[in-house]
């Protein structure tokens, strides 16, 4: 037995009595009681030898590169593959698969007549017309321009005027491959020398500092539509999806960002994740502002702060917004001196009120989100992903053949329910949204046996409210999936690219992942869109989304309807 148990990794040996143990066999209910203990006792050995080993491993390699040798090479496992927690296969129900027709969709440039030999056919050959097979191709080619500018010059004046380039063309290359350029790194997320390689090929000769400059330097215009895109996305819907990724900018860990719903994606990198941080992206990055009123003192309560420290608070100006410096004076006039975490709770809640106060731009009512910290009291609302809910449930690891079982039946149960849950938002109800309101207090007041599985039960029962805002808000989704994907590009990018080098660099990069997360869920050719806008056509992108949103109301559950 300590030959198993020895190796790194192994788990405990598996006694096929214990595994195979059934507890109803037991007759005497104290035995049988004493029983599942014991096999939970186990089972919470068992996790914290994993945990002690992993710590153990971690100091070893820690030693081992104090002097400067190498520690254990950090290869995580495949937790989807051994444990399973991807949740596709559950919660997805089969469909029969059909291979789609792509011939309508495609645009056709010529046609050409085939036409049979005329000595292949036999003396009773008849024509019956022609057969359309459709195949497409590709033809990349230079288009290379030698303009001749008129020149003249003014004695006078004594200053010469030559005839300007046409929009686009400026700095010795045209639209195409500034938006090939622009395309190929951020749509395609291909490195700056594999671009260079690519023109290369296909003869067009440019340098690595100015495939630089084409990707970073002069792209005001394209922020500032970055910017117009965040804003009508924001007044689109009164919900939003959110999440966020690590990203490294100039060797420096930092984080993106990923705001969307169903028509366009924001990307927006900052130094940190906190909830301030989060407040300003969801205020596209304004100069912040603070307000003290009920909601303001209502927030530090539930912080837990004392009623002398708020009322203290409640001192400084009431009900009106104060500019970072207006707001750090109050404090120190009417506040004084108090912990560092009691001062982040302060600013916290003067902050979050007066984004709910604001007027003149959106301001976002329901947040999609995970469990995260930072989330938490930003928004009236919040309504929790499910996906995430049931990875928590997918992450135990029973020793015992009988919990295994335990959880893989909870977890039907689970997804059984969400199923139920996605046929809600078809056909919304007040009598159904009360029968699954019932069904969520029955499925998450089960108590099986298994202490950790009961405890993560109660847990998911604790958050209720937030995951049923389906019941109040029908056409929420029940996952955040859209900013996972979307912070999955940003993953992408950053795995081809490392990361930007400059602040400049990452504004780039979150402005044309916007641009082009925003397209492509607009159905926008993102080629073609760049390639317009480079020649000085006008933005459209913003326009596309307040229109759609005409079209397809995302928040017609919310009385009154929001007003910007």
């Amino acid at each position: 037995m300590r030959g198993e148990n020895s190796s790194e990794g192994s788990g405990p040996v598996q006694d096929p009595l214990l595994q195979g143990l059934d507890l109803s066999s037991i007759a005497d209910e104290r035995a049988r009681e004493c029983v599942a203990r014991l096999l939970n006792l186990v089972e919470t050995l068992v996790a914290e030898t994993h945990q002690l080993r992993a710590e153990n491993q971690r100091l070893r390699d820690e030693v081992s590169r104090l002097k400067g040798q190498q520690g254990k090479p950090n290869i995580p496992r495949n937790r989807a593959a051994q444990t399973g927690t991807s949740s596709e296969k559950e919660r997805r129900e089969p469909k029969d698969w059909h291979k789609s027709s792509k011939k309508q969709q495609i645009h056709i440039d010529r046609q050409e007549k085939l036409e049979v030999d005329p000595q292949t056919l036999p003396a009773d050959a008849e024509f019956k017309g022609y057969e359309k097979v459709v195949a497409q191709d590709l033809r990349i080619s230079s288009d290379n321009v030698e303009f001749l500018k008129a020149k003249y010059y003014s004695r006078q004046q004594r200053q010469t005027y030559l005839a300007p380039v046409p929009p686009g063309w400026e700095g010795g290359f045209g639209p195409g491959i500034k938006a090939l350029a622009i395309t190929f790194a951020y749509g395609c997320n291909l490195a700056q020398p594999k671009l260079a390689e690519w023109f290369g090929n296909m003869g067009v000769r440019i340098s690595a500092g100015e495939i630089s400059n084409l990707l970073v330097t002069k792209q005001e215009s394209f922020h500032a539509e970055k910017a117009d895109i965040y804003d009508a996305g924001l007044r689109s819907s009164p919900w939003q999806h959110l999440d966020a990724t690590s990203t490294r900018v100039d060797g420096k860990n930092q984080y993106c960002h990923v705001v969307c719903n169903p028509l366009y994606t924001a990307y927006i990198t900052t130094p940190q994740q906190d909830r301030l941080t989060v407040l300003s992206v969801l205020r596209n990055l304004r100069e912040p502002v603070y307000r003290v009123n009920d909601e303001a003192l209502s927030f530090l309560q539930q912080c837990g702060m004392s009623a002398a420290a708020i009322e203290r608070v409640s001192r400084i100006q009431w009900g009106v917004d104060l500019s970072e410096e207006e707001w750090q004076r109050q404090v120190e006039q009417h506040v004084g001196s108090l912990k560092e975490r009691h001062r982040r709770y302060i600013q916290e809640a003067a902050a979050v009120a007066a984004y709910h106060a604001a007027v003149g731009y959106p301001v976002v009512r329901l947040l999609v989100v995970d469990d995260a910290r930072q989330f938490k009291l930003l928004t009236e609302e919040r309504g929790l992903c499910w996906v995430h809910e049931g990875r928590h449930f997918k992450q135990l690891e029973p020793h015992f053949a009988q919990h295994r079982q335990m959880v893989e039946d909870f977890l039907q149960r689970f997804w059984d329910y969400y199923r139920e849950l996605l046929a809600y938002r078809q056909g919304p109800g007040q009598p159904e949204a009360e029968r699954l309101s019932g069904a969520f207090d029955q499925l998450f007041s089960s108590v099986t046996g298994y202490t950790a599985l009961d405890e993560r039960i109660a847990q998911t029962q604790a958050k209720k409210a937030h995951l049923l805002m389906v019941l109040t808000h029908p056409e929420i989704p029940l996952h955040n999936n859209p900013a996972e994907l979307g912070a999955r590009t940003r993953v992408r990018k950053r795995d081809v690219s490392f990361g930007p080098r400059s602040a400049t660099g990452a504004q780039c990069w979150d402005t044309f992942q916007t641009l082009y997360g925003t397209a492509k869920k607009l159905g926008v050719n993102f080629y073609e869109y760049i390639c317009e806008r480079v020649r000085g056509g006008a933005s459209q992108l913003p326009e596309l989304i307040a229109s759609k949103a005409l079209e397809v109301p995302l928040g017609a559950s919310w009385d009154p309807a929001p007003d910007y």
